[in-house]
């Protein structure tokens, strides 16, 4: 199952872009069209990093503890950071519903497949 997990995160990771265009109040952070936004460029290539290599790591997951590990921290402590500014700003709000739950999601489906220490 953590194979599967691995891809089908890694898939939509590198789909962050698109999911901004057909959602942008529960995936992007500001008014405009994506590319408008340098910061919001540069998340998207983060995440699509990240997203290759999670689909890489699907091939050996035990060899990639690390990564797995990254991918839950980071992604807890993005929804956190997430969570906080949405109820900040509350024209945010539809984070709350989208990219919010999404990573926690991530984070939580990942701990609990996560390969063990041998």
């Amino acid at each position: 199952m953590l194979k599967y997990a691995l891809i089908v995160f890694g898939v939509v990771f590198c789909l962050i872009y698109p999911l901004s265009i057909l959602w942008p109040s529960g995936w992007s952070w500001h008014a405009g069209a994506p590319y408008e936004s340098d910061y919001f460029l540069m998340i998207v290539g983060v995440y699509a990093t990240l997203g290759v290599f999670l689909i890489l790591a699907s091939r050996d997951p035990a060899a990639n503890r690390s990564l797995i590990l990254f991918t839950i921290v980071s992604s807890l402590v993005h929804a956190a950071v997430m969570a906080w500014e949405s109820f900040r700003m509350p024209e945010h709000m539809g984070h709350l519903w989208g990219d919010v739950p999404g990573l926690v999601a991530v984070a939580v489906v990942l701990y609990l497949l996560r390969p063990r220490a041998a």
